[in-house]
């Protein structure tokens, strides 16, 4: 499918389709199974034209697995939530059973990983808020074999529907995007910033506001942990911009007449060539 709204915004990097199926595309990138990889990787491969695809064996990490939709993987995090939470936020150095599963994890975890797992990431203030974060995720189950990341202009709407398309955008295509979002529609709040993983930002978040009455885009990439990994494959400036299916069709019918054809928006645009 050819996307009016990458066009009008000269999107540098294709549209990404994110698909629930059964079957996986030949020549497919997929993680090994049981190795850890960053989702947001494989993201940035499909938005410069490849096809990836998860299952449950093959989601590279925890926040991953909770992120495509294979459950609560952070059941699996070495010590479990407990530990995932401090983890998070001040650290497992200061009590026994996350000493206890540091001495275990010696010699098999990578320096940068036990760094965090004993001093914490800091992204959360105490392991309680993070706890309190995990029961506010929409945790899903697919029922598919598959989640599949595709250029949209390899995805035919008439054979297959993907849950979520999701853009990359600079600052002022994402200004664009929050336009068009609430072009034709009440109301000012059709676009969401929640706090999440980079791949849950185009993965459960989006999936959730596709079941809702009213769905809503969900704007990501603001992980840093994710803008690390996808920094050499696509620079620096971009944000995620990830919509559910039906809403993205909204606003693919809402291109023509709409500002995206006025003067103000194709100055912008001259000015970036």
């Amino acid at each position: 499918m050819e996307s009016r709204i990458a066009t009008a915004l000269g999107l540098r990097y294709n549209p990404v389709a994110v698909v629930l199926g059964d079957d996986k595309p030949e020549n497919a990138l997929q993680f090994k199974k049981g190795r850890w990889g960053c989702v947001m990787f494989m993201f940035a491969n499909a938005a410069k034209g490849r096809t990836a695809a998860f299952d449950a064996e093959t989601y590279g990490c925890w926040g991953g697995g909770v992120g495509l939709g294979f459950g609560n993987a952070y059941l699996r995090f070495p010590g479990g939530v407990e530990c995932f939470a401090r983890f998070l936020s001040s650290g497992n150095k200061g009590w026994e059973k996350g000493k206890e599963v540091a001495r275990g994890l010696e010699g098999a975890a990578g320096k940068e990983f036990m760094d965090n797992f004993l001093q914490g990431e800091g992204y959360t203030k105490t392991p309680e808020l993070v706890n309190q974060w995990v029961e506010e995720l929409p945790i899903t189950e697919i029922k598919s074999t598959y989640v599949l990341f595709k250029p949209l202009g390899e995805v035919d709407l008439e054979a297959e529907t993907p849950e979520t398309v999701v853009f990359l955008a600079n600052p002022d295509q994402l200004s664009a995007l929050v336009i068009l979002a609430n072009y034709g529609r009440e109301g000012m709040e059709n676009v969401i910033i929640p706090w999440a993983a980079g791949c849950q930002t185009v993965g459960i978040l989006p999936y959730r506001e596709g079941r809702s009455a009213q769905p809503r885009a969900v704007v990501g990439l603001t992980d840093i942990s994710a803008r690390k990994y996808v920094r050499n494959l696509l620079g620096s400036e971009y944000l995620s911009f990830a919509v559910p299916t039906e809403m993205f069709l909204e606003m693919e019918a809402n291109v023509p007449g709409s500002f995206l054809e006025r003067h103000t928006w194709c100055s912008l645009m001259e000015a970036d060539k």
